[in-house]
């Protein structure tokens, strides 16, 4: 049984057909993984959307979630965990503060920093829209069985360690 073709592989043949002299491997698996990252980046904007959240303010109050309780951190720890920069974090803060999903206060241990501090709204809501997330991105997954989407996380995991990403 042939295995079904992809976008990707059409690209390969054309390269094929015109540089045979080249190994497209590479080509092969990044092509891949830049389609899959647009496709499951714009279903989990979808998902994220009926909470009234962006993907880069789920990602906010994910790592404050993930933080654990009292679920609270400064800015420049969010701004690092998100590769953020201040001034994109403040943005994101704002908008999440107005809408009371967390709240900004003085750092107790530092008469110049903030704290970031999730809301009982705003746990509600992430709890909600992580559960609307994985959803999404095991339906995706649903095409492979449990030991092959156990090989693909492995094999990602150690192209990531590899590449420093």
């Amino acid at each position: 049984m042939k295995t079904p073709q992809d976008p990707v592989d059409a690209i390969i043949e054309q390269w094929a057909a015109v540089r045979p002299d080249l190994d497209t491997t590479a080509m092969e698996v990044f092509g891949r993984v830049f389609r899959l990252a647009r496709t499951m980046g714009d279903r989990m904007e979808k998902a994220y959307a009926p909470h009234g959240i962006s993907r880069g303010e789920f990602d906010v109050l994910a790592t404050l979630r993930r933080s654990d309780a009292p679920y609270t951190l400064s800015p420049r720890q969010l701004s690092a965990t998100l590769m953020l920069t201040t001034g994109g974090m403040t943005g994101r803060l704002d908008k999440l503060e107005r809408a009371g999903l967390l709240r900004r206060s003085p750092d107790p241990h530092d008469r110049r920093g903030l704290q970031v501090t999730l809301t009982d709204k705003g746990l509600r809501l992430i709890d909600e829209a992580v559960t609307a997330g994985l959803a999404v991105q095991t339906e995706a997954l649903s095409h492979l069985d449990e030991e092959r989407a156990g090989q693909l996380a492995d094999l990602l995991r150690e192209l990531v360690l590899g590449t420093g990403a």
